[in-house]
């Protein structure tokens, strides 16, 4: 396993979750209207994972023998503050997240059973994630997935 490569790897995703404790932060603080609490309610909630998934990502690069970044991912203020629009930009991080946890699979896989089961674990709650953005992204009775 190339020990540089993984935490490299891990430096990019610690960065990317602590950009979205921000970014989900950001987000529910900008939510009006009538279904503000439950919509900021889950927004905190996305905040608070991304946070948890950048500690554990940490303490992984710790246990190499690694240096974790103080960096954080790309934060783009758009001003774009409707909730569909907050929704869009959340299923676009939350595909750039699995890209990267994707990435570092392929660098543990058969390699380090520890790091390939919490990859593995990661690459199913940033699947639960996207699928949930995109249910909130359909319309009332829209079946099919949000493009």
């Amino acid at each position: 396993m190339d020990k540089t490569a993984v935490i490299q790897k891990l430096n990019r995703i610690l960065e990317l979750e602590l950009a979205g404790v921000v970014r989900y932060t950001h987000y529910a603080l900008m939510v009006y209207g009538v279904n503000r609490i439950p919509i900021v309610k889950w927004l905190e909630k996305q905040a608070e994972d991304s946070l948890q998934h950048a500690r554990e990502a940490g303490e992984l690069i710790t246990y190499l023998g690694g240096h974790p970044s103080l960096g954080i991912g790309p934060l783009l203020e758009t001003y774009r503050h409707e909730i569909e629009e907050i929704l869009k930009e959340s299923l676009e991080h939350e595909l750039k997240a699995f890209e990267e946890y994707r990435a570092l699979l392929e660098l543990v896989k058969d390699k380090d059973p520890r790091l390939e089961e919490w990859v593995r674990e990661k690459l199913k709650e940033e699947l639960e994630h996207y699928d949930e953005v995109n249910k909130m992204l359909r319309k009332p009775g829209q079946i099919e997935v949000y493009q």
